[in-house]
């Protein structure tokens, strides 16, 4: 096992390779192969080198494969981002991004979406994905007021009361799908709880790129001083950063991502709680580099996984969430087990 970090620079190069693989091999993997050769000319095509991109393959590529593997690329970076800042935040290796009940909350949402006739699409904007960045905002809002004390928020207080809140969430969805008439609402409710990227298109792209981009964005300018209050929040208040105002603004920040993620993919596990400890294991605990590592890699274990999702039981196809879980699970116990496996 890897017990300190390798060269940066290099990782950075093989994470990124990686990715560039990861996605071309993804986007000729399919009913109808498409060779790489033909997909890096498609690409170049697409964006205004060689020609315009014609002909059935481009159709395929541009219109169904690529808006899906980018979408892939925004939610697992979203997740892992996400996921870092929670376990700096809770200085807690188990936290993920759905620890203060920001998945319930989305799963509520989108429960009533469906059950309510509300799959709607409104400036390339879908009614169960609102509703489920919606649900997963109230939530964490109403932690963030319940946890509020005399100006701090303590973040012990924040854990339990997403625990809290989130259960409940959970109570009232399990209660609408049994309230529901139409066994079709109730598959398709479960079928969004256990997370997909089936049938998506260029606008969940469009509804979702701007908020990750700026919120990634938005963390990466509080890497220092996330590492300072890691060491210990005295010694982050003595070195002079507002700990109270930096955490209410790291909590933010990865909600924003958690939720927009959760609201195009529906809930997606493990991804926010495994990347992060790989991404520290290879570059080490400083934030500034740890948070483009973990982008990187999540980005490449949700395309993998959704390539997995694609092709293990063609032609049908397996919910991503159930993937990630059969990945996630068995190497979270090998880290658990394993001597420095968690720092």
């Amino acid at each position: 096992m890897i017990t300190k970090p390798i060269g940066r620079g290099y990782t950075f190069f093989g994470l990124t390779a990686l990715l560039g693989v990861g996605i071309v091999m993804s986007l000729g993997i399919g009913p109808v192969e498409i060779a790489p050769l033909r997909i890096v000319e498609l690409l170049a095509q697409m964006a205004g080198w060689g020609g315009p991109a014609n002909g059935v393959d481009a159709v395929i590529i541009g219109d169904i494969r690529l808006p899906r593997i980018l979408l892939a690329v925004l939610v697992g970076a979203a997740l892992a981002m996400s996921g870092t800042v929670m376990q700096g935040f809770f200085q807690n290796p188990m936290a993920d991004p759905y620890i203060i009940g920001i998945s319930s909350g989305a799963a509520l949402g989108a429960t009533l979406a469906i059950v309510a006739g509300l799959d709607f699409w409104f400036f390339g904007l879908s009614g169960v994905g609102l509703f489920a960045f919606a649900g997963a905002l109230v939530v964490t809002l109403a932690v963030y007021a319940i946890s509020l004390r005399g100006g701090r928020l303590p973040s012990t207080v924040v854990l339990l009361s997403g625990i809290a809140l989130g259960s409940l969430a959970a109570a009232l969805t399990s209660y609408m799908m049994i309230s529901a008439n139409d066994g079709a609402d109730v598959q398709r409710i479960l079928f969004w709880l256990m997370g997909s990227l089936a049938s998506r298109r260029w606008e969940h792209v469009h509804m979702v790129w701007p908020q990750i981009v700026v919120g990634g964005l938005f963390l990466q300018f509080y890497a220092r001083d996330l590492d300072l209050i890691v060491q210990g929040e005295e010694q982050a208040q003595f070195l002079g950063v507002d700990v109270e105002s930096v955490k209410r603004r790291l909590l933010v920040g990865a909600t924003l991502l958690a939720a927009g993620a959760v609201a195009v993919s529906g809930i997606i596990g493990f991804v926010g709680l495994i990347v992060p400890h790989v991404m520290r294991l290879l570059v080490g605990p400083n934030h500034r580099v740890l948070l483009p590592s973990a982008i990187l890699g999540g980005a490449i274990l949700m395309v993998g996984a959704d390539l997995l999702a694609r092709v293990l039981v063609e032609p049908a196809e397996l919910p991503i969430g159930i993937i990630t879980s059969l990945l996630g699970a068995p190497f979270f116990l090998y880290l658990l087990r394993s001597r420095g496996g968690i720092h």
